[in-house]
């Protein structure tokens, strides 16, 4: 089984519908959205406009949850209950600038990709799984350092995009071309791993976004 980790930002994006389009091979049934509950409206109109469109090649994209993020950090600070680590600047005893530990993505994004992959194999949670799983990662060349292997024996990650030498300029050229609307960037609305370049976009052009990230 081939399925495609769906971000829904560019680099996913292109990797889905070049996918859609035969450019890459063989064409995998379903491609996974894990929802964090906190992305910006411009990346949920534009998943529901993926839905459409891959349907129309025959790939179903599957949303998948864990939970809402930013209901679970409120109720965490609010009412001491246990939430995954988020990446927060922070300060360190002894004056410095330190940043939390990373546990959301794996919380969030992985685990419940990976818990609808079992599910579509026909396993219960605990099984042991004798198939092998082909997993498509949207990650291109500009991003190499974030190509790794799966940890899970029964998943093969797969990197197409670097396979086809694609940076991110490449996957947004290719887009043009197609006649494809340009995607939002894909990631939490208060992740502190936002540049300030997009911080000031937000502020900007998402007014609502930003007073939530505030």
């Amino acid at each position: 089984m081939h399925i495609i980790s769906l971000g829904a930002g560019v680099q996913s994006t292109t990797l889905l519908l070049m996918a859609c389009h035969g450019e890459i091979i063989p064409k995998p049934k379903f491609a996974i959205f894990a929802d964090t509950g906190w992305e910006p409206p411009t990346v949920y109109r534009h998943l529901e406009w993926l839905k459409i469109e891959a349907a129309k090649y025959g790939i179903s994209v599957i949303t998948v949850s864990n939970g809402n993020i930013k209901r679970d950090l409120e109720n965490a600070v609010y009412h001491g209950k246990r939430v995954a680590s988020v990446p927060f600047y922070v300060a360190n005893r002894d004056g410095t600038v330190g940043m939390a530990r990373r546990q959301c993505t794996s919380e969030y994004k992985i685990k419940p990709v990976q818990r609808k992959m079992r599910e579509l194999l026909g396993y219960k949670p605990r099984k042991i799984i004798k198939e092998k799983v082909t997993l498509w990662l949207g990650i291109s060349t500009d991003e190499i350092q974030r190509v790794k292997t799966n940890r899970e024996k029964w998943i093969e990650n797969r990197y197409p995009l670097i396979e086809l030498g694609m940076s991110r300029l490449d996957c947004l050229n290719w887009l043009e071309k197609k006649g494809y609307p340009r995607p939002p960037k894909s990631s939490c609305i208060g992740c502190p791993f936002h540049s300030d370049e997009m911080w000031l976009d937000m502020k900007q052009n998402d007014p609502e976004s930003w007073e939530e990230a505030v």
